[in-house]
């Protein structure tokens, strides 16, 4: 981007605040602003038929100055002060240029981040809503820079409230949020979105609850000629799931994000009843998460420090798989008792090997960084910030393997004789990773240890009676 302007602030008295950047040239662009929109003036721009219109090359460079300078608190408060907001509000209005469009939003999302300037933006009820009716644009650097001026909003906590209460009552936001994330394939623009959804959900129990819920009725947002436009009858969870395999690939952040969002939603019955009563019964969800948990993280040529990089995804992913899993088990429960006869597991997860064989490897790994871990405590005693760090590592790495320990546990409590010995045969099941089940797992989850090892018996007795000499209070029980 250019520089912004600073040769006329040398004048006495024309310098915005502390800067060097000139009081008069930063008037004179809003002053042409108010011309673009006037009534009296056509906009700056070289109109074909039927296609948009182009943003003029010099007003195009002097306006990404102001953006640049718009990152200062004290050029941020000029424009305030000089009613910048409502000059974007006119632009927003008549502008058919979508180049000035997310230019303007720009500039108040940096304006945003200073939290007077942000409350006065906020308590702006017509600007809000002029905002929120961007997320309908078209364009998808305008969508870029509208996301990131609500999640400034959003992670503001003086104002977080007044954006969740008006983004409740406008339903074309759900529309149009799922709408980018079911269809861009912008991987930052999906991120930015993501994180929006995810702080509002973060936020706002009642509203992620309207979400879940939304996808069962059709609601009417603002085209991009501003007539109005059926949308399609969208449901979060496929919205989510297509957005995070576009994601998957190109930013492990932006995955982290989506997957968080997916562990928000099982924070509610409702929002794991989305997940499992799908049209496929969360087959498309459970396929994701398998695919990137098996073939993807934390993979057997990775070196066991891995786990501390990917940590907090992993934890959201086993937790949606934990939720989905207990969900279908209780399901199965229920048919079971319903018809008095017991049926054989029929969902197309719970049997899966590989995956208790990544969740063994996942338990191996951390094992691993907590001997690491040791020795650094060791090495940097004297150092309290090292150690604070190291304390919090400590406790998401904590939070990861409870989450592993339960998921693993009620898996291997399903397991039946066929089911071991194929994890016997493709390797998923030996000495060692049993070995390391046990250890994680005791004394816990004592009954599921102890109902795998009855089936093992039957699979492999020598591997039963080996592990029964390592880990001796199961004897006690047999």
């Amino acid at each position: 981007n250019p520089s912004p302007p600073s040769s006329e602030a040398e004048e006495e008295g024309d310098a915005v605040g502390n800067t060097v950047y000139s009081k008069h040239w930063l008037f004179s662009i809003l002053t042409r602003l108010i011309e673009v929109i006037s009534p009296e003036k056509t906009e700056p721009t070289v109109t074909t038929e039927g296609i948009q219109t182009e943003l003029d090359e010099e007003m195009e460079n002097d306006i990404c100055k102001v953006w640049d300078m718009s990152m200062d608190e004290d050029v941020a408060l000029f424009l305030q002060e000089f009613n910048a907001p409502d000059i974007f509000m006119g632009v927003f209005a008549k502008s058919k240029c979508p180049r000035l469009t997310e230019i303007c939003v720009g500039i108040l999302g940096n304006m945003a981040c200073f939290q007077d300037i942000c409350m006065s933006i906020s308590k702006d009820e017509n600007l809000g809503q002029v905002l929120l009716q961007r997320l309908c644009d078209s364009d998808s650097p305008t969508l870029l820079e509208t996301s990131r001026l609500l999640l400034t909003c959003l992670s503001q906590p003086e104002v977080a409230n007044v954006w969740v209460e008006r983004i409740r009552e406008n339903p074309s936001v759900y529309d149009c949020v799922c709408f980018i994330m079911s269809s861009s394939t912008n991987v930052e623009l999906l991120v930015k979105v993501g994180e929006v959804v995810d702080k509002l959900f973060d936020l706002d129990e009642e509203l992620m609850l309207n979400w879940i819920k939304n996808g069962t009725c059709r609601s009417v947002g603002p085209s991009v000629d501003d007539s109005p436009e059926e949308l399609p009858d969208f449901k979060i969870v496929p919205c989510i799931l297509e957005a995070a395999k576009q994601v998957r690939s190109d930013n492990p952040e932006g995955l982290d994000v989506y997957m968080h969002i997916l562990q928000l939603l099982t924070t509610v019955d409702e929002g794991i009843q989305a997940i499992v009563q799908a049209p496929d019964g969360g087959k498309e969800t459970w396929s994701l998460l398998y695919d990137l948990v098996c073939h993807e993280l934390c993979q057997p040529d990775d070196p066991p420090i891995i786990v501390q990089e990917q940590k907090t995804v992993l934890a959201s992913i086993l937790s949606v798989l934990s939720a989905m899993f207990a969900s279908q088990t209780e399901q199965e429960y229920t048919k079971m008792r319903k018809s008095n006869v017991k049926l054989p597991f029929s969902c197309y997860f719970i049997l899966d090997m590989p995956l208790i064989g990544s969740l063994i490897r996942i338990l191996q790994y951390m094992e691993g960084c907590g001997k690491r871990s040791v020795d650094n405590s060791k090495e940097s005693e004297q150092q309290e910030t090292g150690r604070a760090d190291l304390n919090e590592e400590d406790f998401h790495l904590k939070i990861l393997k409870d989450i592993c320990c339960e998921l693993l546990s009620n898996m291997l409590q399903e397991l039946t004789k066929e089911n071991t010995l194929e994890g016997l045969h493709q390797g998923h099941l030996n000495e060692q990773t049993c070995s390391c089940a046990f250890q994680n797992l005791l004394p816990l989850y004592f009954a599921s240890v102890e109902s795998f090892l009855e089936v093992l018996r039957e699979a492999d007795q020598t591997l039963a009676d080996n592990l029964e000499k390592r880990f001796p209070s199961l004897k006690v029980h047999t």
